[in-house]
């Protein structure tokens, strides 16, 4: 009896998951980033962080529908890792960010792979980094993560992230430089 309640709850979750619609970004959201950002470096232009906060909320809203995510991020996991949907761990959402910006080449800001329990099956957890160009350390960078809350974005001082230790990822060919 017990086999077939947890077929029919499975099915139930599987064809009535929750579906997640883009996040309505609150331009005050778009504006907190904005000013982290500005404040990695003196000499970076408002105009600058403004264009980089407002893209990484796109490219968020992006990707949430790209990914065809759904909620909780956990769930959204193992649908993708029995193959119901193609993409959505946050490697994928951590790797499409650093190449998406990483190709702009940005005179302000460098764009770093971070991990968190790395090797753990279970626990390890990526995200991108957003550093002032010419820095070295993370700790002071920015963790920008959509994949934690299911497509709204993370996003605050590495140091100020309780959750998680990051480190950086130059085992995937990002380097600090």
């Amino acid at each position: 009896m017990y086999k077939y309640s947890f077929k029919y709850l499975f099915f139930v979750f599987l064809f009535f998951g929750c579906a997640v619609k883009p996040v309505q970004v609150q331009q005050q959201e778009i504006d907190k980033l904005s000013i982290l950002l500005q404040n990695l470096d003196k000499r970076i232009p408002k105009q600058e962080s403004i264009r980089l906060s407002g893209d990484i909320f796109n490219q968020t809203k992006k990707l949430t529908k790209e990914f065809e995510l759904t909620k909780p991020a956990l769930w959204h996991n193992f649908l993708v890792n029995v193959g119901i949907r193609e993409k959505g761990l946050c490697y994928h959402w951590s790797d499409a960010f650093y190449v998406y910006f990483k190709g702009k080449n940005s005179a302000y800001f460098s764009f770093h792979l971070v991990g968190a329990n790395i090797g753990e099956y279970f626990s390890e957890h990526n995200a991108m980094v957003i550093m002032d160009k010419g820095k070295k350390n993370i700790e002071n960078g920015i963790i920008i993560d959509p994949w934690r809350d299911s497509g709204k974005l993370y996003f605050a001082k590495v140091y100020q992230d309780k959750k998680y230790r990051w480190q950086h990822r130059k085992d995937r060919g990002c380097t600090l430089k």
